[in-house]
């Protein structure tokens, strides 16, 4: 059975009050109602093991931590790694809000926000919770190979959990473009999912050997990245990328990328 809006239980981390009184009636307009509001991270935690909660809502600047630090220590516990996590900060800066992103936010919304984009959000955390969903809808989609290319350990492990849920089951990983070429040199993919910023090798340059020297010139590639530099991003798309999405991304909006592109094969 799908779950619906009004079943989550939210933990809302948010130290002004009047913040809090805006996004928790955001929450209470959409059918939300178990919300418990805290003003730090510390307590936030204890929450969380107290009563697990099915989303974590979060400033970036709280009185003991970061919004970042607090993601992180989420990630870092095997009872809390799991959990959605929501970021709505007036930050704009990339230094701040990439790691979050690299961390598996399921969304970064700013401050103030509107009750739309709560909205959207809280469909994503719908859809984390509730993967069947999402399942594509091809034949033995469980035996397609997916290389994920990612400098992060927690970004490639949203991606596969992500794409896990969508009924994906064959992963290898690599950590930066140049040990993914040589994986591709070694053994085929039905479709390579890889960040833009990385060592070595970036996602460009990655793309750029995929189309040109591999033994895999055709393999659909799909780009996820924070990155913002339009100059960048053009030149992906001239040199034959298959789909950007940015990061953080909705997984239903990748799902149908996925969908599409394993179509096209």
């Amino acid at each position: 059975m799908a779950i619906k809006l009004g079943e989550l239980i939210v933990i809302l981390t948010e130290p002004s009050s009047t913040q809090q009184k805006i996004i928790r009636n955001y929450l209470n307009n959409l059918g939300v109602n178990k919300i418990e509001v805290v003003s730090t991270g510390t307590v936030a935690l204890n929450a969380m093991l107290v009563r697990k909660p099915d989303l974590v809502i979060s400033s970036l600047y709280l009185p003991d931590m970061s919004g970042t630090e607090l993601l992180e220590t989420m990630r870092n516990d095997q009872h809390l790694q799991d959990l959605p996590f929501l970021l709505i900060s007036s930050e704009t800066r990339f230094r701040y809000l990439d790691p979050i992103r690299q961390a598996g936010a399921i969304a970064i919304l700013p401050k103030p926000c509107t009750q739309q984009e709560l909205k959207i959000a809280l469909k994503t955390t719908l859809d984390h919770l509730d993967p069947e969903q999402l399942n594509i809808d091809e034949p033995e989609v469980e035996n397609l190979e997916i290389l994920i290319v990612d400098d992060s350990a927690l970004s490639r492990k949203f991606i596969r959990r992500s794409l896990e849920g969508m009924g994906l089951e064959r992963f290898t990983e690599a950590e930066n473009g140049a040990d993914a070429a040589k994986l591709i040199g070694e053994r085929f993919f039905d479709l390579i999912v890889t960040d833009y910023n990385m060592p070595h090798m970036n996602g460009g340059e990655l793309l750029d050997y995929i189309r040109k020297d591999s033994p895999q010139a055709s393999v659909p590639v799909m780009m996820v990245t924070s990155e913002s530099n339009n100059q960048r991003l053009a030149a992906v798309q001239k040199a034959g990328v298959s789909a950007v999405c940015d990061k953080p991304f909705r997984p239903e909006a990748v799902r149908k990328l996925v969908q599409n592109l394993l179509r096209e094969v």
